[in-house]
């Protein structure tokens, strides 16, 4: 068994019980400070089980760390992990942290640097210490942005020579935190910079790129979207709302007084802000409230080719692109009139050179945007749908509303923070 591992090495790490199970995975490292001991302590691992739950695993609980896994007695509390105050993150929290290093080689007798990764280490029994910090020196060490290439000498120095490790930084960086965590899904990301502490969750979130900054945003309550937006320059919040689907920013900008929405949608392209206008002018709980004004539109005389391409763009969301709505120009909504939809079953059964106008699918009851909630799932269960078009009184296409947007309002308000809660037997 290692008696010493970096943290980083055990970040993503699967975790198993005696008899070769799998528990979940490696999460992040929790540690605490105590009076009593002049090293932090180690006191478990969060751990991401499946339901993308994580959890605390005690380090009394770990009986071996060694060959790329992690195995435990197998007694894991499946309870949802909740960070205390004197609790702190390794990862989440500490790794890019500003820290002073004791140095006699150095003229003041100390250096600023860069937290990148922590070593623990078995000490007794199975008691676990943080022994070693790696760090990177001087101002140099901070990139453009958090994420940009790395430049300063690097150092693995005691613990015991390291000076505010576990104290809050206003000025942290999250380069290192994303790295770790850049196989997950905006969902995911989400629900882990929710467990960071608000300062934090800032911080982290601000180091996103614009596009990734908005999809995670989108999985955000709230009441956690509303801080992160305020504490982004204003021209960036704008281009973060650009990059949201029209009916999450709508949302989003409807939690705030009229001279801030107005403020971002001035900052905003005239075409974005003016879908969101529109959308902001229909109750929430309304088929105008909850629709998207960027569906999949095609002309009719569109080739099935060209639809399938256009459906198979990355951007495009899952329950978006199960349905192509064909209408006659102008395309942007509201477009001209509205003829019907194909399925992307029924494209792809059909040869690539034939036109969408000879497929469609008319019989989909169309709704205004008046409609409520229940009526708009009840055409969705009713035809077997992923989405169902909204029109005008004139038939002119204004967006379509998808499953998933109906589910987010059905579902309880607070179904965000408790989708990963377990009902204990």
């Amino acid at each position: 068994m290692s008696s010493r591992v970096f943290v980083s090495r055990l970040a993503s790490l699967s975790v198993f019980d005696p008899l070769g199970d799998q528990v979940g995975r490696v999460r992040d490292v929790i540690v605490t400070v105590s009076p009593r001991r002049h090293r932090p302590r180690v006191i478990g691992l969060a751990v991401e089980v499946p339901g993308k739950r994580r959890v605390f695993v005690p380090m009394t609980r770990v009986t071996n760390i060694d060959a790329g896994q992690v195995i435990t007695t197998g007694l894991v509390n499946m309870r949802r992990f909740e960070q205390r105050p004197n609790e702190t993150l390794v990862i989440g929290e500490v790794f890019d942290r500003s820290v002073t290093v004791r140095d006699p080689d150095e003229p003041t007798g100390t250096y600023e640097a860069l937290v990148e990764d922590l070593a623990i280490e078995k000490e007794r029994l199975r008691d676990w210490s943080v022994v070693k910090a790696f760090v990177r020196k001087g101002d140099g060490a901070r990139t453009f942005g958090g994420l940009g290439r790395r430049r300063g000498e690097t150092a693995v120095v005691p613990i015991e020579d390291v000076v505010g490790l576990l104290t809050v930084d206003a000025g942290q960086g999250a380069a290192s935190l994303l790295a770790s965590y850049d196989d997950l899904k905006a969902a995911d990301l989400a629900e882990l910079i929710r467990d960071l502490r608000p300062d934090r969750r800032i911080q982290v979130a601000a180091a996103l790129d614009d596009e990734k900054l908005a999809d995670v945003l989108e999985e955000l309550p709230e009441d956690d979207q509303v801080p992160i937006l305020a504490a982004l320059a204003s021209d960036r919040a704008a281009d973060v709302l650009e990059a949201m689907q029209p009916d999450d920013a709508a949302d989003l900008l409807s939690e705030l007084p009229p001279e801030a929405q107005e403020r971002y949608l001035q900052l905003m392209e005239p075409d974005e802000a003016a879908d969101i206008r529109r959308l902001l002018t229909y109750e929430e709980d309304t088929a105008g409230g909850l629709m998207t004004t960027e569906p999949v539109i095609l002309p009719p005389e569109a080739t099935i080719a060209e639809a399938l391409a256009l459906v198979r763009r990355a951007e495009i969301s899952t329950a978006m692109a199960a349905t192509v709505y064909v209408c006659r120009a102008p395309l942007e909504t509201p477009t001209g009139r509205y003829l019907g939809v194909v399925h992307i079953q029924r494209l792809l059964r059909e040869p690539p050179h034939g036109v969408v106008g000879a497929i469609l699918d008319k019989g989909i009851e169309v709704l205004g945007p008046d409609a409520s909630i229940g009526k708009v799932a009840r055409s969705l269960a009713t035809y077997n749908l992923v989405s169902v078009p909204i029109v005008d009184e004139d038939n002119h296409l204004l967006g379509a509303v998808t499953v998933d947007d109906v589910l987010d309002h059905l579902l309880p308000e607070d179904w965000r923070e408790e989708r990963h809660e377990v009902t204990d037997d």
